[in-house]
């Protein structure tokens, strides 16, 4: 069956500040109604690739295409984008209403129709009746939905938000991003977002597309790229630190941790080996590799334990509170096979 027409798409985009290239020759494609997510850390050139497709900064090479029309020379007004930033930019001095009706008065919306897509926008993001209220009284959380049903007013096509949950407290952010997904998926919006929140964009992207010095380093589903890391870049950047040289043989890999498994198939010789914390098993003492306990993180219903093995670069492993082991013990560490990538 062939693919769909993409909505969106980068053809070869470069940009560059003085001799450095912020985005270097990026390839990208978004299908209506995909939502997708750009990570990468600071200076990775998500940013800039938003500003790109908006029109907000012009590309030194390659093609922006909307609905197979290049985007050369076209205006940010005429490309029927919505842009959402970090800091809201809502009017200080205008109420509510007033936030909301600028973009349909931009489209030439009569007022009766901006009164009624005003009311309807409200009581899709949870804030029926709000017209009157000043900015400045909203909370934080308010005045995110005030900015995203400004941004989704004139019924973009594209809609795309720039750290859109940034300033907000992580409870609040972890509450508003599965509304945002339920809310995107009733729409049928279209959704470019760049986060450097890694929880953000896997919990909302359909496809997540990490970025590493102005290219994309890995694009897939979330599921699919936290479980199988293109390289050694995306894998801490993801926050596995439990990587280590390796020489594979068959299905076993030989590190400085002992003798690791490595799944079927994986690529032999010389190369570079990821164990996911969950896939380090501790046991007592003399079972596998012996290991003393150096720290412990509480992450809720899970504990990141430090490890410090005999030899090779110390082990972070993920237990269950009740399996945690005291500081300073010696344990014994196992590896499995499933929690094992052999890196690109």
């Amino acid at each position: 069956m062939a693919l769909p027409e993409p909505l969106l798409r980068l053809d070869e985009v470069t940009v560059r500040f003085g001799p450095r290239a912020v985005l270097d020759a990026v390839r990208l494609d978004v299908v209506e109604h995909e939502i997708v997510c750009v990570l990468g850390p600071s200076g990775s050139g998500k940013s800039t690739l938003l500003r790109v497709v908006a029109g907000l900064q012009r590309a030194d090479a390659g093609r922006v295409l909307l609905s197979g029309v290049d985007q050369s020379g076209v205006p940010v007004h005429r490309r029927g984008v919505g842009m959402m930033f970090q800091d809201h930019q809502l009017f200080p001095q205008r109420d509510v209403a007033g936030n909301l009706a600028f973009g349909l008065r931009m489209h030439g919306t009569a007022k009766a129709e901006q009164q009624r897509r005003i009311a309807e926008l409200l009581e899709l993001v949870g804030l029926p009746g709000a017209q009157k209220r000043a900015v400045s009284s909203l909370s934080g959380g308010e005045q995110q939905r005030v900015a995203l049903a400004r941004a989704l007013a004139p019924e973009p096509r594209l809609l795309m938000l720039d750290e859109p949950l940034g300033q907000l407290d992580r409870g609040l952010r972890e509450r508003l991003v599965i509304e945002l997904r339920e809310l995107f998926g009733r729409l049928g919006t279209t959704v470019l977002a760049v986060t450097h929140d890694q929880g953000e964009a896997f919990a909302l992207a359909d496809r997540v597309v990490v970025m590493h010095e102005g290219r994309i380093a890995q694009t897939g589903a979330p599921l699919e790229v936290w479980q199988r890391p293109a390289d050694e870049f995306v894998a801490r950047f993801l926050g596995f630190d439990n990587v280590v040289s390796a020489t594979v043989s068959g299905t076993v890999a030989r590190t400085a941790w002992g003798k690791v498994p490595v799944p079927d198939g994986s690529a032999q010789g010389e190369q570079r080996l990821l164990v996911r914390p969950a896939g380090v098993r501790i046991g007592a003492p003399e079972d596998g590799v012996r290991c003393r306990v150096e720290g412990r993180t509480f992450r809720g219903s899970r504990v990141a334990v430090r490890l410090r093995p005999e030899e090779g670069p110390p082990l972070e492993a993920e237990v269950a509170l009740r399996d945690v082991p005291e500081e300073g013990a010696e344990v014994g560490v196992a590896f499995a096979v499933d929690e094992v990538v052999v890196l690109g």
